[in-house]
């Protein structure tokens, strides 16, 4: 395949160096000569000096017979435009990196449709959910960020007073959701219509995000412990993890060093503690109980921070310590300094952008209740010629799937028997891992 990629700092580089590993021919575009010389020095690869954004270097780069353009410089107006203007000169696919929200959550204007962009990738949003997940668990993350957050997954104990308790799965009926997996006395295992639900379980519920306060209230889990996570820094990124832990049982507090950037971001994210505080110059984490946290989150822009924060929230007693890095050069001291967990911006926008150029139309996203199942993310295409208009009831799928959310253009719901799939969804379908190959041959992979 032939890849364009505009821009030669820490993401488009990286992603060079991931793509030409992969057997890929690529081109990089930039206007700094020193850092395409840089990249001379270490990679085979083609380089142009110019701006990505002008149409003339683009054909100068071949990007009209290009399979594949990469908008990757540090400022998301000339990614959109690089991308864009890519698309109209004849690319076959563009992605364009972009850091805001604005751009990429498409509650005012979809951008990439209104660009003929085909994907926008936000390193610092991949970052939220890949710690997210961490946290949490990467089968729920992966889920609730599925259909931008209409569909959520959450492991419900169920309360000697639930109205559930004694209830098989046929007489619940819920609506909306459906139980993925029971955990009982230490096991977990797959239900089935037949199922009885037990006081002391833990279920794993899948279902609509608009009813889902009432599924919990079927199990007693009403009042669920809040985790607590600290962040520290008034970065992009940290406003991505506040977003990204909202509305998701979790209370964070957010310690920003600058006055004027404390203020700005308690206004921007009314639902966030902002605290006006340095906790590397003062001992405001002891004062806080760091030590009853869940998580402590170092993002600030400077990663020497990040590392000295996050090796002094460890040593005083949080359960989790994580440090977010742009570059490889300090990883191999973080696990000596006692730090759990380390994630790169750089690193996740490329994973992503691999994950968009993958062939194929079944992907696992994360593993499920001890690892009992995996969840799988489905394309339906015209490959898929005995899935398409044929009631779910009545679909040979493999032993154990369970097909427990579809997305349907800016439409997703959790299906009911009768309901089909239709060329364009896009579903989640959790299963045993040993089925991946079954669902490939089913969905046209195989």
């Amino acid at each position: 395949m032939d890849v364009v990629i505009c821009g030669a700092g820490e993401v488009g580089r990286h992603s060079a160096e991931v793509l030409s590993a992969n057997g890929h021919n690529i081109t990089i575009i930039d206007q700094d000569p020193r850092k395409l010389a840089a990249i001379d020095q270490t990679m085979d690869v083609r380089l142009l000096e110019g701006s990505g954004a002008e149409a003339s270097i683009l054909r100068q780069g071949n990007v009209h017979k290009a399979d594949l353009f990469i908008a990757a410089t540090n400022i998301d107006e000339v990614n959109l435009l690089a991308a864009s203007a890519a698309k109209g000169v004849g690319a076959g696919k563009t992605i364009a990196r972009v850091h805001h929200s604005p751009y990429y959550d498409r509650k005012d204007l979809d951008y990439a449709y209104h660009l003929g962009i085909n994907h926008l990738v936000c390193p610092e949003f991949e970052t939220a959910r890949a710690i997210a997940a961490t946290i949490r668990s990467p089968a729920a993350t992966a889920v609730e960020n599925f259909a931008t957050g209409k569909i959520q997954l959450k492991s419900l104990p169920v309360a000697k007073d639930a109205k559930a308790a004694g209830k098989s799965l046929v007489e619940l009926k819920l609506d909306g959701a459906r139980i993925a997996a029971v955990q009982r006395e230490g096991t977990a295992f797959l239900p089935v219509a037949s199922t009885t639900i037990q006081v002391g379980d833990v279920v794993t519920v899948i279902g609509e995000a608009k009813g889902f306060e009432k599924v919990q209230k079927l199990f007693g889990a009403e009042h669920a412990r809040k985790r607590k996570v600290i962040i520290m820094g008034g970065s992009t990124q940290s406003v991505w993890l506040c977003r990204e832990m909202h509305n998701r049982q979790t209370s964070v507090r957010l310690f920003v060093a600058r006055e004027h950037r404390a203020q700005e971001l308690s206004e921007k994210i009314d639902w966030v503690t902002v605290i006006n505080a340095d906790v590397i110059q003062t001992d405001v984490l002891r004062e806080e109980h760091i030590e009853q946290a869940d998580a402590f989150i170092a993002s600030a822009d400077a990663e020497e921070t990040n590392i000295l924060a996050a090796a002094r929230a460890k040593t005083m007693g949080v359960a989790n310590a994580i440090c977010i890095l742009q570059r490889g050069t300090y990883l191999h001291l973080l696990e000596h300094i006692g730090i759990d967990h380390s994630f790169s911006p750089r690193t996740s926008a490329v994973e992503q952008i691999v994950r968009l150029i993958e062939p194929g139309n079944v992907h696992g996203l994360g593993p499920l209740a001890q690892g009992l199942a995996e969840v799988f993310e489905v394309r339906v295409t015209k490959a898929a010629k005995e899935i398409a208009s044929t009631p779910l009831a009545e679909l040979k799928l493999p032993e154990q799937c369970l097909v427990a959310a579809i997305q349907r253009e800016d439409e997703a719901f959790v299906p009911g028997a009768m309901n089909q799939f239709k060329y364009g969804d896009t579903a989640i379908v959790i299963a045993p891992a040993q089925q991946a190959k079954a669902l490939k041959k089913l969905f046209g992979d195989g």
